[in-house]
């Protein structure tokens, strides 16, 4: 019955966006016979473990488009030209816990939010008492475009689950942005960087005992504010809808729960409506 419920909004999209005289972006992936995913790596959301990419967000995108009947192909792209990549159609969709902003809304069609994330301020382990204690003129990295950098710059506003405000807190420290989350925690072990502000969800699973980064810390001590990650496609596409409700029945019949236990992610779940 799920599958059939499924299929008769496939066909109810499609047969509305040619009344309507619009492209069916889901013709198109339909028609090349495979959906582009842009992802950056990192753990625990996409990641390699020897030559296989494995994740969260890896093992739900791949869940979702075998309900819908459409092989997902992942492709490394640079973060801060993600909406570029998305409008030019070298990719289909942005599945790569991306937080859900104003003005990644206006800029491209945003699914119903999936899971939770604050921002981490990640430093070494032996350092975390006086950098904690002062933040002036301390090194601070965070990936170029991501929500960390938004919240630094003041890109993206503070809400009201905001207790510190990034702005203030760090405006006297020196910023400087790097390509990837993975990069910026590079540079903290390295010693050239004081601070990473990254995705408390990246932070936490690859920071720590048993990690490449076994003598450095995550800190949650600053509330910078809630955030909620989403999959991005072109505005009004026809497909996050089919994901939203592809996603909604997964999540009824369990799947992406124990997608999400085998990550440590199970507390950070978006309850679904619908």
């Amino acid at each position: 019955m799920k599958k059939i419920l499924l299929a008769m909004l496939v066909l109810a999209l499609a047969m509305c966006g040619a009344a309507m005289g619009e492209e069916s972006d889901w013709a198109y992936i339909q028609d090349k016979g495979i959906v582009t995913v842009g992802i950056t790596l990192f753990a625990p959301m996409n990641y390699y473990e020897g030559e296989k990419l494995v994740g969260f967000d890896t093992e739900l995108t791949t869940a979702v488009f075998a309900k819908l009947g459409i092989e997902p192909e992942f492709i490394e792209i640079s973060w801060d030209a993600k909406e570029i990549e998305l409008n030019s159609k070298n990719i289909d969709c942005i599945w790569n816990g991306m937080c859900i902003t104003e003005e990644r809304k206006q800029n491209m069609s945003m699914s119903n939010p999936y899971l939770y994330n604050t921002q981490a301020m990640v430093m070494k382990a032996d350092r975390e008492d006086e950098i904690m204690a002062d933040i002036a003129g301390r090194y601070v990295v965070a990936e170029q475009g991501s929500t960390g950098e938004g919240k630094l710059l003041g890109n993206i506003a503070d809400d009201e689950t905001v207790e510190v405000s990034a702005v203030e807190y760090f405006k006297d420290a020196n910023y400087t942005a790097v390509d990837s989350m993975a990069k910026a925690l590079l540079e903290v072990k390295s010693g050239t960087a004081d601070v990473a502000v990254v995705d408390s969800v990246c932070a936490l699973g690859m920071v720590g005992e048993g990690t490449d980064y076994a003598d450095m810390v995550v800190n949650l001590d600053n509330n910078f504010g809630l955030q909620e990650y989403g999959i991005g496609f072109r505005s009004g596409s026809d497909l996050t809808e089919l994901v939203n409700q592809a996603i909604i029945e997964l999540t009824r019949d369990g799947t992406v729960a124990e997608i999400a236990a085998r990550y440590g992610l199970a507390d950070m779940l978006v309850p679904i409506e619908g």
